[in-house]
């Protein structure tokens, strides 16, 4: 089947792009920033890994982005085919997107070294879940099937859309999974996985994203990464047995922040372990966006006040830079005393005595000039 009667956006070559900067990597592929020559802006290119040498893998994302066309789903431009400039395979494909000024929740947690201002982090939960609910509100579903922090974008203004639709499935086309397909797809996520994802094999569902979105709030509200140094076999053990990450941290903030205490509560009754008793998305679209408004009026603030740490520590970095590229510089200049030169005249005749002296002298540590 050909590409370009295939794919309902437009096919972008790469005459049109220019600047191409890598801005991330993953089992998937690469993705790019670059600049579209006509459009005069910049652009994502997320370039895919088409192992059999098709272009299926591609087909099936930009499928599953186009029918997730929202405000908090990131939005699919067209279609990259072309050569790359600089060495490797003669022809790539690619989805090209919105480009997301402020990267993943991940890289603004690392960035921060631990949780947003709390009216970012409620707004956060609040988008999220409006994304999830659009998309499990389409006909047919779509499931996610990976939402963790690396999978929610930030725009210049650190407002959320989700990305990557490499692993969602439409509710009506999914199968069992079996347990190779699962761990051939898992990609590193695990800890962000439903307790029903590992048994022997099982049907995702819409409660499947929202035990992950459950897992996500924890990651919102306490700017980590569950199960850090648990080993995978290990969570994968531990999970289907109940084990969740710990809420101490957040019992002891939640008693003097307003709503805390009932996003706790949501966390827990999207993580429960029966698919059942988990709430739906439209539910938690209903709690988060009472509890945003609570803290809605301070949200200008908290953004500007993550964003002016964002740029010093972007600064702090480029000056740790200079001082590694300087020190370098010294290291490489030689130290100690200057060579001697010494400066005779042509009919000057250097007889053994005056090299006698000349030695004296440079023994001496004095310069002749």
């Amino acid at each position: 089947m050909a590409l370009r009667s295939s794919l309902p956006h437009m096919e972008i070559g790469d005459s049109d792009l220019e600047g191409w900067e890598v801005k991330g990597s993953g089992g998937f592929g690469q993705v790019y920033k670059v600049r579209h020559k006509k459009w005069w802006c910049d652009v994502a290119v997320k370039l895919l890994h088409c192992d059999d040498g098709t272009s299926s893998s591609l087909l099936r994302e930009v499928k599953m982005m186009s029918k997730g066309s929202s405000p908090y789903v990131i939005q699919v431009l067209g279609v990259f085919k072309g050569q790359l400039p600089f060495p490797g395979p003669s022809v790539k494909l690619g989805l090209v997107m919105e480009f997301m000024e402020r990267g993943s929740l991940f890289s603004l947690q690392r960035n921060l070294q631990g949780p947003p201002p709390w009216p970012l982090a409620f707004r956060l939960t609040h988008q999220v879940a409006l994304g999830i609910n659009f998309l499990h509100n389409l006909s047919p579903a779509l499931l996610h099937l990976d939402l963790k922090p690396s999978n929610v974008l930030l725009d210049s203004s650190l407002n959320a859309k989700l990305t990557d639709f490499g692993l969602a499935r439409f509710s009506q086309s999914v199968t069992r999974i079996s347990k190779k397909d699962r761990d051939e797809e898992e990609g590193g996520t695990i800890s962000y996985m439903p307790p029903e994802a590992f048994s022997i094999s099982y049907n995702p569902t819409r409660a499947s994203d929202i035990y992950s979105y459950g897992i996500l709030l924890w990651s919102i509200v306490t700017g980590k990464e569950p199960y850090p140094y648990a080993p995978s076999s290990i969570v994968r053990f531990r999970i289907p047995q109940g084990d969740r990450p710990s809420l101490d941290e957040i019992r002891r903030l939640a008693a003097g922040l307003a709503g805390l205490a009932r996003l706790m509560e949501l966390m827990q009754r999207c993580w429960e372990t029966k698919p059942a008793q988990r709430p739906n998305a439209h539910a938690c679209t209903i709690v988060t966006e009472e509890l945003y408004k609570m803290h809605k009026r301070a949200i200008t603030d908290a953004v500007h006040e993550v964003l002016k740490k964002l740029v010093r520590n972007k600064s702090l970095v480029h000056m740790n830079q200079i001082r590694v590229e300087r020190a370098h510089i010294c290291e490489d200049v030689q130290t100690g005393r200057p060579p001697i030169q010494v400066r005779l005249t042509s009919n000057v005749l250097l007889t053994s005595s005056l090299r006698n002296d000349i030695n004296k002298i440079i023994g001496s540590k004095h310069y002749l000039l």
